[in-house]
């Protein structure tokens, strides 16, 4: 059985008399300190005792300094700004946001706060952890914001009030509308919930204007998603240049079986790994002050290009150079010839150990939690001044777990056709009381329109919500990519009412799923199903969908209803799953 990650001794109180060298984890107030706090405690434990010690010889590996304000501060933030009526009122997210911030930071805390930036000179990044958060069933994964803010003001009250500005913005989040349809959706009420929040050191080193770390990633420990001679046991490792949220939000990322670190993602050609792969990455902005924001979580982050990595002198561990004239790459920085973010140096000639850390971790926390687990990270390589790598062991959280085998027959019984067959299905079960079904229209989508699909489906899903039922969700490209040209830019509260998840692929649609992002973790936790349909498997039974009568439609999608509930199933050690429908 998993581990508790709720056990153990909460953080110390904040001692001000003490340094962040004395004190690397304390806490301020006496409440709860929530699950993503709780992770971060039992990550510490994890690497004093069962992580391999000789490997600490291969980098600075540690739980970044983090101080917990714990749900005593939110309670009393909340009573002092009576914003009870606030939260309670159904006003939209910026209202609310700005309510938040207009209320009062609790005096009593505020001196020990202060304390904080005393303690953490690098940017910080304010992470909510709530009561409900990283639990194995209904994981709470990215449902409420996050801020990085790069505390490099020359004032140290201005800094004190940005920071108090982050506070508020991810108490706020707490009372969103997506966070409270997730809720909704996990069977949970405001009353159940509470707020603690993470003041985290975050990993990476200073360019000019930019700060951010050489890698980031999120490993798992079961890959849902094998290929080639890869199992879903050998799991699987999501890496990206510059800090993780590109790998959260589901944009575009490298990911690798770290059993077999030199097997590919199965791209056709190296032109097409360079059209395919990261051309961005997002960093702490460290320059000139952006327009004013407190309710926007990238306020100070910015997105910037390769060629300012390439410039940073970052890529020589990560990158591989494409040569046109050849149609091949060449690991390594070569000449003024385009990147492609492939980490064949790191990975396939070991310009560092990454992938040895990587498993160390992975077996590591899966040992000491009994479970599948996922792990989040960030490194750092020597660069200049600074002479050793440094691994930042960001957090970890226990999968929802893998049920009895389901038997996935190859043909429908009599009576049944195929809706939807896969040979790449997410999750474990059998499904037959769902009958209702929004699809995207195949003959109308394209991906300039993906925004627009997504506020349909909303408003779908919402309907749906209000009168209690469930639906199957069928569209195209990247389900919950942040990015609208790889697919469908939803939150998970935007398709919640979704029992099962179809990806399916059009001419001008073909992304590889996503790996790392927190909507994935979502889905596996609340035990959703994801079919993943391309070219050559048994396909969607687009026919069948149009002729049915439309419970809604709008131009680009559809909601329509069987006369009875299909039958979905999904056999999560082989990855097939089908969907079948009654006849007539």
């Amino acid at each position: 059985m998993p581990q508790d990650i709720f056990a153990g001794e909460p953080p110390p109180l904040l001692d001000r008399s003490l340094d962040s060298r004395a004190q690397p984890v304390s806490r301020i107030g006496e409440g709860e300190i929530g699950g993503k706090a709780s992770g971060l405690m039992s990550a510490r434990r994890l690497l004093e005792t069962e992580f391999p010690a000789d490997l600490h010889q291969l980098a600075d590996i540690e739980v970044p300094i983090f101080v917990v304000l714990t749900t005593e501060v939110f309670d009393a933030f909340v009573e002092q700004g009576d914003l009870r009526e606030v939260v309670t009122s159904g006003i939209p997210d910026d209202r609310i946001a700005h309510a938040f911030q207009q209320a009062d930071f609790p005096v009593r805390f505020a001196g020990d706060l202060r304390a904080v930036l005393e303690r953490i000179s690098s940017p910080i990044a304010v992470r909510s952890s709530s009561m409900l958060e990283d639990r194995l069933a209904h994981p709470f994964a990215g449902v409420y914001e996050t801020k990085m803010i790069p505390n490099n003001q020359p004032d140290a009250g201005e800094r004190f009030v940005k920071l108090v500005e982050a506070v508020k913005y991810v108490y706020a989040s707490m009372f969103f509308k997506g966070a409270v349809n997730y809720l909704r959706s996990a069977s949970r009420t405001l009353d159940e919930e509470k707020m603690a929040v993470v003041l985290q050191e975050v990993v990476g080193i200073r360019h000019d204007r930019r700060f951010y770390p050489h890698v980031s990633g999120v490993v798992k420990s079961y890959n849902y998603y094998a290929f080639g001679r890869a199992r879903p046991e050998d799991g699987v490792a999501s890496l990206a240049l510059g800090l993780g949220k590109t790998i959260v939000d589901g944009g575009v990322s490298w990911s690798y079986c770290p059993a077999f670190p030199t097997l590919k993602p199965p791209f056709a050609s190296p032109r097409d790994q360079l059209r395919g792969t990261q051309n961005r990455f997002w960093a702490v902005n460290l320059g000139a002050p952006p327009e004013y924001d407190p309710i926007s979580e990238t306020e100070y982050m910015e997105q910037h290009e390769l060629s300012d990595a390439d410039y940073d002198g970052v890529l020589g561990n990560v990158a591989s150079t494409y040569e046109p004239a050849g149609d091949r790459l060449v690991p390594g920085v070569r000449g003024n010839a385009p990147r492609v973010v492939n980490f064949a140096p790191t990975l396939e000639y070991g310009a560092f150990p990454l992938n040895k850390l990587v498993r160390a971790l992975m077996e590591a926390c899966e040992r000491a939690y009994g479970a599948d687990v996922e792990i989040e990270l960030a490194l750092t390589f020597p660069v200049g001044r600074v002479p050793r790598a440094r691994l930042g062991f960001l957090q970890v959280r226990p999968m929802a777990g893998i049920g009895e085998q389901v038997r996935v027959p190859e043909t429908p019984p009599a009576g049944w056709a195929t809706l939807v067959g896969s040979e790449r299905a997410m999750g474990n079960g059998i499904l037959e009381d769902v009958a209702d079904v929004i699809y995207v229209r195949p003959d109308r989508f394209e991906l300039k329109d993906s925004g627009a699909v997504a506020m349909d489906i909303e408003g779908m899903n919402q309907r749906l919500l209000d009168e209690g039922r469930r639906c199957l969700l069928i569209g195209f490209g990247r389900w919950g990519s942040s990015d609208p040209w790889l697919g469908i830019p939803v939150t998970w509260s935007q398709i919640c009412a979704a029992r099962t998840v179809v990806e399916a692929t059009l001419d001008a649609v073909r992304v590889e799923p996503s790996q790392g992002s927190h909507f994935f973790h979502n889905l596996s936790s609340f035990g959703v199903s994801y079919f993943t349909v391309s070219d050559g498997e048994e396909g969607i039974a687009w026919e069948q969908l149009a002729a049915l009568p439309a419970i809604e439609e709008t131009d680009l999608v559809r909601h329509v209803r069987f006369g009875q509930p299909v039958r979905v199933l999904v056999d999560g050690r082989s990855a097939r799953g089908v969907i079948f429908y009654q006849q007539g």
